[in-house]
């Protein structure tokens, strides 16, 4: 465990991932924790996050991306997560679902270098990182789940993201306070599938997710 990471983080992280009914392994618990702590030491120099306190790394952005995690299907393979910034949650997502393809994209170059250092020290294969702009990527095949954790406004969200998804694509805003004004506003083509109030332990403020998909 690098000096930076403390038991305390480590127990935080086991307690908080048992009561979101996450089960973590061994390895993925470690890979978490060395996860967070290359966060602690680039965030001194690259701004990644506005969290600046690592004792509340481990609630806000750890857990709080692993609290969407049950709501990651077995069947969907290929993830995007966009405006990922310093990772979250697609690095959770990637460790947690080693057989799943996570792309993780953002326009910023001091975070994308610090995507590309996570994926080469953590041995994360299954992980592309991405440095553009969401419009101007043009993928291969569709994403079967397009993800966001405080990204935009849903309509951009949506708007930004409709041509890497189609029919089939489940997309996931993470939000904070349940954006009932922002949903009035959504494109025509997109319908609400489900949303989720989340608990996220350590905590305070309200955590919701949206589930949408398009309307073929």
């Amino acid at each position: 465990m690098s000096s930076l990471v403390t038991p305390q983080h480590a127990e935080e992280l086991s307690t908080g991932a048992r009561q979101l009914g996450v089960e973590l392994s061994a390895q993925q618990h470690e890979s978490l924790l060395g996860y967070l702590a290359l966060l602690i030491k680039w965030n001194k120099a690259y701004n990644l996050t506005a969290v600046r306190d690592p004792d509340e790394m481990v609630s806000r952005h750890l857990l709080d991306s692993l609290s969407v995690m049950p709501f990651i299907h077995n069947d969907t393979q290929r993830w995007l997560d966009v405006g990922s910034g310093g990772g979250m949650p697609g690095i959770p997502l990637a460790i947690l679902h080693p057989h799943k393809q996570v792309t993780v994209l953002d326009s910023n170059g001091k975070k994308t270098r610090f995507l590309t250092q996570v994926k080469m020290e953590l041995k994360l294969d299954n992980l592309t990182v991405i440095h553009s702009r969401v419009e101007e990527v043009q993928p291969e095949q569709p994403f079967c789940g397009i993800i966001s954790r405080a990204f935009s406004s849903m309509e951009n969200f949506t708007n930004w993201t409709r041509h890497l998804g189609d029919a089939r694509t489940q997309w996931l805003a993470m939000k904070g306070l349940h954006p009932a004004d922002e949903l009035v506003a959504l494109p025509a083509d997109f319908t609400v599938e489900s949303e989720q109030a989340l608990t996220v332990p350590g905590c305070q403020g309200q955590r919701h997710l949206l589930i949408l998909r398009r309307k073929a």
